[in-house]
Formats: structure tokens, C-alpha cells, sequence
């Protein structure tokens, strides 16, 4: 994987058209994206949709990525994410569990988060979510690891939406500051 300083070098070249840049921050992200978008809809091919969906609209965003505010792969990963959920809240009537071919992921494609040696990047937010209390460590992992939305959580933890909005909200603070952003 590249340095976050290279990501955002390639981000700034892709805003100018570079199509070489494109390229290597393609290769650079898409295994890391893709497993973020699986986790979420737990089939190989809505994933590769939302993963090309996803790239298109990296393509055309690059000017507006702001160093300032994410890292390079956290801003890509939100653009993922949230096509991802997209997609599940459109599919909520019908669960994606509940298709037929909802599981049927390939068992020689290898998972890419597998193949990945966890970074000391995820190493210190695992270790910040682990601060927090268990209903505020489950409450973030379902959010925005399994994509679910603050109607389903607060439906899960008998809370109004807003509080749940505050509890994420709040949650979401204590992790920045334990990184350190």
C-alpha cells in the first residue's frame, strides 16, 4: 500500500485527468475498498458493482478531496460505504440473507483483508474502539461496520434515533481523540 502522502498525491493527479494516477491508485485501494464493500453486502457481485460505482465517482471527485479533513483511504472508504448501505437500504424489503445467492462467494477467491497483514493503522482503531463502553463498541461496529442504519439501531438498543444519532456522534469523538486527528 502506498504512504497517505502518495494517495494524496495521486487523488490531486486524478483531479487533473491523470489516467496513469488513476491507474495506481486503483491497484493501491481497490483491495481494501472492495472488502470494506463486501463486509457490508456480503455478495461478490453487488460488491463489484458498488466498487466500480464507487471508482467512478472517485474519478469524478478528486477535486474535492481535502486532505485537511480525511486521510486518502478514509474518504475513498466513505464513498464505498455509503453506495454499499445505499444499496442495502433499496434491497431492505427483500434481505440480501434472504436471496438465494446471497452467500455464494466464490471459495477460491480469497477474501482481500486475508491477504492483508493488519496495519498499525487499524491496530490503533481497533484499540481506540476497545476503549469505549460495550453497548457504544457494538453500536459503532454495526454502523459502520456492518452498514446498519440509525433506524435499525435504534430499534436494536430501544432508543430514539436521535439519541442514537448522539451516542455515534459522541462515540465517534472519543475514537478521533484517542488517534490523536
Amino acid at each position: 500500500m502506498l504512504t497517505p502522502a502518495e494517495l494524496v498525491g495521486l487523488i490531486e493527479a486524478v483531479a487533473k485527468g491523470d489516467q496513469a494516477a488513476f491507474e495506481r491508485l486503483y491497484v493501491a485501494t481497490r483491495a481494501k475498498l472492495y472488502g470494506v464493500v463486501l463486509r457490508i453486502l456480503r455478495r461478490q457481485d453487488l460488491a463489484e458493482e458498488v466498487i466500480q460505482e464507487t471508482y467512478v465517482k472517485i474519478w469524478n471527485s478528486a477535486g474535492q478531496f481535502n486532505p485537511a479533513l480525511s486521510s486518502p483511504i478514509t474518504w475513498m472508504a466513505s464513498i464505498a460505504r455509503n453506495r454499499a448501505i445505499d444499496i442495502v437500504r433499496k434491497k431492505s424489503e427483500v434481505s440480501i440473507e434472504e436471496e438465494p445467492q446471497a452467500m455464494e462467494v466464490a471459495a477460491d477467491s480469497p477474501d482481500p483483508l486475508a491477504r492483508r497483514e493488519m496495519t498499525e493503522e487499524l491496530k490503533r482503531l481497533l484499540e481506540c474502539i476497545g476503549r469505549l463502553e460495550p453497548d457504544r463498541q457494538r453500536l459503532v461496529l454495526l454502523a459502520y461496520y456492518n452498514g446498519w442504519s440509525r433506524e435499525q439501531l435504534a430499534e436494536k438498543f430501544a432508543a430514539p434515533v436521535n439519541t442514537v444519532k448522539t451516542w455515534l456522534r459522541r462515540s465517534m469523538l472519543d475514537i478521533r481523540e484517542c488517534l490523536g486527528l
